[in-house]
């Protein structure tokens, strides 16, 4: 029995890009209103409303780097479904697909937040681990 070749969106996120698991991205599309919310997380935008559900937006380059949102909002938005509920991530690009099983990380990376790299012409893209990810995301979203 053959397994699948897992697909990873690549998106821009902040200075860089990285790749998101396919399989857990609901859709993408552009941004409309983000409404601002109290919390102390500096990375969540606010709210938006997308297909009758108000969900929290959350600046993916942000949460990354450990900063504030840019001023500017990003070019779109990435749907993603984390465990039992969705959370928008905002970023400055959806680019193209990608298929592959990713390589291991090298011992001496820094990346707590990938779980494996991809060869994507002559760089490595972070693949993010949503599971890991998605627990930092929640709080921020819930901050």
């Amino acid at each position: 029995m053959s397994r699948s070749v897992p697909a990873w969106l690549l998106v821009r996120a902040g200075p860089r890009l990285v790749g998101l698991a396919l399989a857990r991205v609901v859709e993408v599309i552009e941004p409309g209103t983000v409404h601002p919310v109290p919390t102390t997380e500096p990375a969540v935008r606010g709210v938006t409303g997308v297909r009758g559900r108000i969900l929290p937006v959350v600046h993916l380059g942000a949460l990354l780097e450990g900063t504030p949102c840019p001023a500017l909002a990003g070019d779109t938005i990435v749907v993603v479904e984390l465990e039992a509920c969705r959370v928008c991530l905002e970023v400055d690009g959806a680019e193209e697909v990608l298929v592959c099983a990713g390589l291991p990380l090298s011992d001496a990376a820094t990346l707590p937040w990938a779980t494996a790299v991809a060869r994507h012409g002559d760089t490595l893209v972070p693949l993010l681990d949503l599971d890991g990810l998605g627990t930092r995301i929640r709080e921020a979203a819930s901050a």
